[in-house]
């Protein structure tokens, strides 16, 4: 079965130019990645971008906040078309609260796990969201490669969900080599896909 793919624009040069551009191709959603330059180094919110471009953009968010603090970032995407918000499991917040605040604006919440993070972390909250973004490269920078213990974590975490309808998202690294390798209902590419001459191309090949 083929996946839905995710791209993440975090590499972006010309970030308006690109969200046009990534609407006219067949990715299933725009993989917003957003950094507060403490949880990652890198600080980068395009919120003002994707309200401007509101009214003409015709995919739905998948939105990964790598932050410590993301309740005033939730309030501020709650207002886009927002398919899933998903926020990570290793920040020191009350993360029921957090999931619990998504939800109360109609959008699907999800836990994101860094690599080096045991998968116990997620259990307490399985019966609270709607997806888990497995990384699969360090949170923080474009264009990593894939870390191979990934397949691994995916098929651990497909046990931990058991009969729940939870998706298995996965982000960093992947190209068409990876995607094959990894049993996810969701890829997230970026520079595979933004730094290659033919977008649909290789949308279809991580598929």
């Amino acid at each position: 079965m083929s996946k839905k793919v995710s791209v993440s624009f975090f590499t972006s040069k010309n970030i308006e130019d690109d969200l046009m551009n990534l609407c006219a191709t067949s990715t299933d959603y725009i993989h917003v990645d957003v950094g507060d330059g403490k949880f990652i180094e890198r600080k980068f919110n395009p919120v003002k971008e994707l309200k401007e471009l509101q009214g003409a953009l015709t995919k739905r968010l998948d939105v990964h906040f790598m932050v410590e603090d993301p309740q005033k970032y939730i309030e501020e995407y709650s207002e886009l078309d927002c398919e899933y918000i998903t926020i990570h499991c290793e920040i020191k917040k009350d993360i029921l609260n957090l999931l619990n605040l998504i939800k109360s604006y109609g959008i699907k919440c999800g836990l994101a796990i860094s690599p080096d993070t045991d998968l116990c972390f997620l259990e307490p909250f399985l019966d609270d969201i709607d997806t888990i973004l497995v990384m699969s490269v360090v949170p923080g920078k474009g264009g990593q490669s894939f870390i191979y213990n990934t397949i691994e974590r995916i098929k651990k975490v497909r046990k931990l969900i058991g009969k729940r309808n939870i998706v298995i998202n996965v982000d960093g690294g992947i190209n068409s080599e990876t995607a094959k390798l990894v049993d996810s209902d969701i890829v997230v590419s970026g520079s595979f896909v933004l730094n290659s001459d033919d977008w649909e191309k290789n949308i279809n090949a991580v598929r």
